[in-house]
């Protein structure tokens, strides 16, 4: 299928999740995001450690950076479970979203326990009507079903790679998927960006993870820009007007640095 070349290289983007904290060069790479147009940064949190730094790294950067923070399966600790709870709670309204929250059947954290803390989590974001943010791993019929039961509205699932069956329920529950990288080369990821709607897709990095041997950043978003396009066979002007769109609206996203021109 023919692909058009667009006109203007700098699309309005918007990288949905990154971990800002782990970038070793962070002034360089909010630069050069800048410079390639990206809009926005939703910069996530894992840990009491990550939240903090996450949430001042979006004040030192206001309409660019916008906070949202978690507690991710990995990090759980059952001496550290209340304050980091509390701290996410008395800082909700400050963020985005909540996240990066959920379940990782691959962890060494006893199953049971982070159901437990999800559950919190999921309460926390009903109770302040805030999009979730969510890791799944070997977890995706399990995270659906506890976030669909407690009539969670908005949600996003990170770097989907799961089973076909599941990602209609996803998209039939009005819940996003999101792209990164991994959409040039993973199977798996490429499978469920097909078949997801545009309406219902987000772009991201995850940097700094690396993706075939190459450290991310947020201005990597343009590779997963590339790699849905192509997965789509339309234009990357497309698919960044729509998925720009898709973020800004689903975590109401609004900046005075934006060119009046964004989606």
């Amino acid at each position: 299928m023919h692909i058009e070349t667009e006109k203007n290289p700098n699309l309005p983007l918007i990288d949905g999740h990154a971990h800002l904290n782990e970038l070793e060069e962070l002034e360089e790479d909010l630069k050069e995001a800048r410079r390639r147009g990206i809009l926005a940064i939703i910069g996530v949190g894992m840990c009491l450690e990550s939240n903090r730094r996450v949430l001042a790294i979006g004040e030192e950067n206001p309409g660019f950076v916008f906070p949202a923070i978690g507690y991710h399966p990995w990090e759980i600790r059952k001496p550290e479970i209340r304050e980091n709870l509390a701290f996410i709670e008395e800082n909700v309204e400050r963020c985005v979203a909540i996240g990066e929250v959920g379940l990782d059947y691959k962890a060494k954290v006893e199953k049971a326990l982070q159901r437990e803390v999800f559950q919190e989590l999921v309460e926390v974001s009903v109770r302040y009507d805030k999009p979730l943010i969510l890791h799944c791993r070997y977890s995706h019929q399990r995270v659906f079903s506890m976030i669909s039961d407690m009539a969670v509205k908005k949600a996003v699932f990170h770097w989907y790679s799961g089973s076909l069956e599941i990602l209609d329920q996803i998209v039939g529950a009005g819940y996003f998927i999101s792209a990164t990288p991994a959409a040039a080369y993973s199977r798996e990821h490429q499978a469920a960006i097909s078949k997801t709607p545009l309406e219902r897709l987000l772009l991201e990095t995850d940097s700094p993870v690396e993706y075939q041997g190459e450290r991310s950043g947020p201005a990597d978003v343009v590779r997963t820009l590339e790699a849905v396009a192509m997965i789509k066979g339309i234009t990357k002007d497309q698919v960044a007007q729509i998925t720009t769109r898709n973020a800004r609206q689903l975590l109401e996203l609004e900046s005075n640095h934006w060119p009046t021109q964004a989606p």
